[in-house]
């Protein structure tokens, strides 16, 4: 729907002062701060035009208005002026807590420390979806720790160690073991367990049916242990929220909020779905679906590795947040990480 000129200036000094304030803004406050010649009562009339359309409402009857999540998203599509951000400057102060160089750890602490980066700039909650990697293993090794209990020791590539319980149908004898775990390592390793388990399905027809059944346990064991020792969503700073007066005052949003952060899997795939998307989404309100919240809005952006979308990240905070300092904040902030990356491979 089209506003003209004169309903996307006040709406636009609406949404304005109030992500500043936080108070309903009424039509003689509008008439100043608009900078347009107008009287209150054509003000009062654009407003109500506004709200029959749905992109501003009233809380009180004899209050001003605030804008709904359709007035938020009309102001961020049309209207958002972005904050002109000192690039050097900011990229200066992030890439001393992004540097692979000064990070000691894997890529997880790097991703860790991006989370931190934009929940400690926003003042919201910074959160990243962890870069898509195989389940690559070093070696392998079985312990016979009785009968038919066998311990699966996996070796990732960056010398991770990960143990897994085998409880099998058959008591191995320790040479067999130690056959098996020599098949596997002398043939794949160094390859993900997903490779591994499609060529194991092909070359093992020869062997026992009873070996071929503990090296598919073993893969599919490992792959397994591997995933849970990796975070798929690092948050950071949801507590930020709680000094939030949007969400804090009401007790039905807090429960819901903490519930998306305990959970996930909503936030798993909102961040999944934008990262199939180049530069920056916003997502206002109930907008994704899979953080259906009114009062919340999700800005993310994809980063890269190898010139590969691996994943995104984005910061989570209320509708009354300062879209044009954020923006960029998360912007840039997907660039360091894609860079930083880039360099600790």
């Amino acid at each position: 729907m089209q506003l003209d000129n004169r309903a996307q200036t006040l709406l636009k000094a609406l949404v304005e002062r109030y992500i500043s304030d936080g108070q309903p803004v009424g039509s003689r406050e509008l008439s100043k701060i608009s900078g347009l010649e107008l009287s209150p009562a054509t003000i009062r009339n654009v407003m109500s035009d506004l709200e029959d359309m749905g992109f501003v409402t009233s809380p009180h009857t004899s209050s001003g208005r605030i804008p709904t999540p359709r007035g938020y998203r009309v102001f961020v599509d049309q209207l958002l002026t972005v904050q002109d951000i000192d690039e050097s400057v900011l990229e200066s102060t992030l890439g001393a807590r992004l540097q692979p160089s000064i990070i000691t750890g894997s890529s997880q602490k790097i991703i860790a420390n991006a989370a931190q980066v934009l929940s400690s700039l926003s003042q919201f909650a910074g959160v990243v979806m962890t870069a898509r990697q195989e389940s690559v293993f070093k070696q392998v090794e079985f312990l016979r720790l009785s009968e038919k209990r066998i311990l699966l020791v996996v070796v990732a590539p960056n010398d991770e160690v990960h143990n897994r319980l085998l409880l099998t149908d058959v008591d191995y004898t320790p040479a067999q073991l130690v056959q098996a775990a020599n098949y596997l390592n002398q043939h794949f390793g160094g390859q993900s367990f997903e490779q591994a388990r499609m060529l194991i399905n092909r070359e093992l027809r020869e062997l026992q049916g009873d070996m071929n059944r503990l090296m598919q346990a073993a893969l599919q064991a490992g792959s397994e242990a591997i995933a849970e020792n990796t975070e798929e969503v690092v948050i950071s700073g949801e507590r930020n929220l709680l000094n939030v007066s949007d969400l804090s005052s009401n007790m039905h949003s807090l429960r819901r909020m903490f519930d998306l952060f305990e959970q996930k899997s909503g936030l798993m795939q909102l961040l999944d779905v934008t990262s199939n998307a180049s530069g920056v989404r916003i997502f206002i309100g109930g907008e994704s679906q899979l953080v259906p919240m009114e009062e919340m809005s999700v800005v993310t952006a994809p980063y890269e590795v190898n010139g590969k979308i691996v994943g995104t990240l984005g910061v989570i905070g209320p509708t009354r947040m300062a879209y044009e300092r954020v923006i960029p904040i998360v912007d840039i902030t997907a660039k360091l990480l894609s860079n930083a990356l880039n360099h600790s491979l």
